[in-house]
């Protein structure tokens, strides 16, 4: 958000927005037991270890959908969809 944008934000515009987000949303744990999917998850699927702990977080905690511009629309690992929020196919695109 700060880099990556065409208009990056500020720092301070970036954490409010995190800050935001997080009393929106339910904040799951990073576990050993989701380390450890996220280790067999990276091998397996071969996906970076991060993008490994994201998958695995989901994926031990029942949620079915992933939002994220870093991985193809529609994809399913193990049951975990993808869904690129910018994508036109994606419902989340037409919420604007």
């Amino acid at each position: 958000m700060t880099r990556r944008l065409a208009d990056p934000m500020s720092p301070i515009h970036a954490l409010e927005q995190v800050e935001r987000l997080a009393s929106a949303c339910e904040i799951v744990s990073i576990t050993a037991a989701v380390t450890l999917e996220a280790c067999r998850g990276a091998v397996r699927h071969s996906l970076s270890l991060w993008d490994a702990q994201i998958w695995a977080a989901a994926k031990l905690n029942q949620i079915p959908v992933v939002l994220t511009e870093d991985a193809p629309h529609g994809r399913v690992i193990e049951g975990v969809r993808y869904r690129d929020p910018f994508d036109p196919r994606s419902e989340v695109a037409t919420l604007g």
